[in-house]
């Protein structure tokens, strides 16, 4: 009875963890959306230009989801989904507080790009510890 209690303890701290992440994760995405132009008109880009970046930013975080569903997945097999759901957690927070100092489109990409390998293990652990 008493190991019944306690896995079910472990259960739910899981599952408030992952959902709490998968929260972020979305809140993340929505959010970079509605802040990208006016963080590229911050950083000086051109109205005329701001699609064109739009669209590069979105295209390096996809591409960070992408890859970092099979690197995290991988991880994940090796080490558990349970330390893959925390360290992407904290690999796309660090991503998104340096996001805050960005200062060129490059740099922008590249913490873009991280915080989407991050996204992608969240996503990934989180979905596979809860089913």
């Amino acid at each position: 009875m008493k190991s019944s209690v306690v896995h079910n303890r472990q259960q739910l701290l899981i599952i408030i963890v992952a959902s709490l992440g998968y929260f972020v994760d979305i809140y993340d995405l929505i959010l970079f959306n509605v802040v990208k132009r006016a963080s590229l008109l911050d950083l000086g880009f051109a109205e005329a230009d701001l699609k064109e970046l739009e669209v590069f930013l979105f295209n390096c975080q996809m591409g960070g989801m992408l890859l970092g569903g099979i690197l995290w997945g991988i991880l994940g097999d090796k080490k558990g989904r349970l330390s893959v759901l925390f360290g992407s957690i904290t690999l796309y927070s660090i991503a998104n507080i340096a996001n805050a100092y960005v200062w060129d489109i490059q740099s922008y990409a590249v913490i873009r790009f991280i915080a989407g390998l991050g996204l992608a293990g969240e996503l990934g652990a989180g979905i596979t510890l809860i089913t």
